[in-house]
């Protein structure tokens, strides 16, 4: 993960020598980016958007409750990049909502609906739409040997 050094959670990482990545669902789309929005020195964003932090279970750093997918990171190593810094962390544990998980106890990308930001392409796109079925559409690309 990269953050300017000037973001509220750029120094707390350094601090407590962990951070989480909560990813957030399409519905929630909105409280995301409103947490980009605003500065956590100046602003409660939990508050302001009805979201919980919620202490991570095994690294000192907070996490959203209600997003369905958490990974909990025990920084590992720093690098300075210009006006970003890259913080690289040893995973912990990764949490995701029962109600993301198909029959078999795997994540259902359909179920967890995903977003991510482009923004060289304008914004935040939902993740999911199934295109191919995978070690298969490629085969006509096999060359036989």
């Amino acid at each position: 993960m990269s953050l300017r050094a000037a973001t509220a959670s750029h120094g707390n990482i350094l601090a407590r020598r962990a951070f989480t990545i909560s990813l957030p669902s399409r519905r929630q789309a909105a409280q995301a980016d409103y947490f980009g929005l605003v500065s956590g020195r100046d602003t409660d964003k939990f508050a302001a958007t009805g979201l919980t932090a919620a202490a991570a279970e095994f690294v000192d750093a907070p996490c959203v409750a209600e997003f369905p997918f958490v990974v909990e990171c025990e920084l590992a190593q720093v690098h300075e990049l210009g006006l970003h810094t890259q913080f690289i962390g040893e995973v912990k544990d990764v949490k995701v909502d029962e109600d993301c998980l198909d029959a078999g106890g795997h994540i259902d990308v359909r179920k967890l609906d995903p977003i991510a930001l482009a923004l060289e392409a304008g914004g935040y796109y939902a993740l999911g739409e199934l295109i191919g079925p995978a070690f298969s559409i490629g085969k006509a690309l096999v060359v036989a040997g």
